[in-house]
């Protein structure tokens, strides 16, 4: 089932002139979906509202001054 996004993609602030990007938008769980920048008909990666946390905080753990 493919989740409802409700709000638009968006790149990281973070994210280089490269082009090697990936977008994030909200899901209604307040899940995210996460694709790449350069491939919005591509595959994407969804996550429930519990992995999309757990992702930030182990991010954050590991990189603090990442957000």
């Amino acid at each position: 089932m493919k989740p409802e996004i409700v709000s638009s993609f968006r790149k990281s602030s973070y994210s280089g002139q490269e082009g090697d990007c990936v977008e994030v938008a909200q899901t209604a769980d307040g899940g995210r979906v996460v694709r790449d920048s350069k491939d919005h008909a591509g595959p994407s990666i969804v996550l429930g509202a519990g992995a999309w946390t757990s992702f930030l905080e182990n991010l954050k753990a590991d990189h603090p001054t990442a957000l």
